[in-house]
């Protein structure tokens, strides 16, 4: 296990007391290249027991989008997961591979920078000078390193990268193994190993998909909460983890702090009250529960140190206001405007965090 003074463990440390009861309690048929079987899988995602263990769900939401995706996971096709922001896309694949081959680090991570080099392998240029082209030298990409172990390897946010980069992984994804010319050797990918990449809604149009590609991938839409308790137990649930990871010495957020944040981003997200009796109009901005489980979570920093230990309306208040209000002039009016046509009309219960936040939106 790593030290406590980690501020982020993968999946595979951070629930390795699941995954070891449930690789300890497995009786079904566990696939080449895998820990465990894929009903195994399936309960480490969407919560059981295994034994005496009780396994906590990791994702809340449609159980049946879990099972395709597992399932894509057996096959030779890779995997993509499409969804707006904070629709748990990196959350789902992280774990997905701790449970299926304890280790979830082998990632790319899509930016505009990203290079074919890091998704292939790259030099030691140092060693490259001195000796030449050899096995020392050569620097093995997170996807190279998945397929010389059977392993999965990730690709986040895929769309981000240049249509060239994204392009590499055709062949890869089809001929299931890496050509290392300088060396005149190919890589080809063990039993087990798979891809998972993420892409985001808002950002088609970036770096659209090639069709080539995207026919080497099962892809699968993951949606928004489609009710409001879910969204609430989703937020309550991220929030308890991660007080519990950054050592946050403040009480946690009250069922009723919880409830309010999330209507607050789901109408503001929707461009409609609950009730659906009045229309809002949404700021420039992405509204996600991501972002909720955030804004909680920094609300907690704040009691815990300038505060008494316990989540205030100002808190509350301040985290709205940073995580609404991104573009200051279009998005302090909406904000503004939600205040006054939604918030002030709401009654007494929320008439502390309407003051709260009108003053720090002034």
């Amino acid at each position: 296990m790593s030290d406590n003074n980690t501020l982020r463990l993968p999946a595979e440390k951070l629930y390795e007391h699941e995954i070891k009861a449930l690789v300890e309690n497995e009786k079904g048929k566990i696939p080449t290249g895998w820990q465990m079987s894929p009903q195994s899988v399936l309960t480490y995602i969407t919560g059981g027991k295994a034994g005496k263990t009780k396994i906590t769900p990791k994702y809340i939401g449609n159980k049946r989008l879990v099972e395709i995706a597992i399932a894509t996971l057996l096959t030779d096709r890779a995997l993509l997961l499409i969804g707006e922001p904070g629709t748990a896309k990196s959350w789902l694949s992280e774990h997905l591979t701790a449970a299926i081959n304890g280790d979830s680090t082998n990632v790319v991570q899509g930016t505009a920078g990203t290079t074919e080099e890091q998704i292939r392998y790259s030099w030691n240029y140092a060693m490259l000078i001195a000796n030449g082209p050899s096995q020392d030298a050569l620097v093995k990409s997170p996807v190279y390193r998945a397929m010389e172990s059977g392993g999965i390897a990730r690709f986040e946010e895929i769309s981000r990268c240049s249509s060239e980069v994204q392009d590499a992984l055709i062949s890869i994804l089809s001929e299931k193994n890496i050509s290392v010319p300088e060396l005149n050797y190919e890589q080809s990918a063990r039993k087990g190993f798979s891809l998972i990449a993420t892409a985001n809604t808002r950002d088609r149009g970036v770096n659209e998909m090639s069709a080539a590609l995207k026919r080497r991938f099962n892809i699968i839409v993951l949606p928004t909460p489609g009710d409001i308790n879910t969204e609430i137990e989703i937020v309550r649930k991220r929030v308890d983890e991660m007080a519990v990871n950054l050592d946050l010495e403040a009480a946690l957020p009250t069922d009723e702090a919880v409830a309010k944040v999330v209507t607050i981003f789901r109408e503001l997200r929707s461009g409609m009250t609950l009730d659906s009796k009045e229309k809002v109009k949404p700021p420039s901005g992405v509204i996600s529960t991501a972002e909720a489980i955030s804004l909680l979570a920094n609300s907690m920093a704040l009691a815990a140190s300038f505060g008494n230990g316990k989540i205030s309306n100002e808190d509350i208040a301040a985290g709205l206001q940073g995580a609404i209000v991104k573009d200051e002039e279009k998005d302090k009016l909406v904000w503004k405007e939600y205040l006054d046509n939604v918030l002030k009309k709401r009654g007494s219960e929320w008439r502390e965090l309407y003051n709260a936040c009108k003053e720090m939106n002034r």
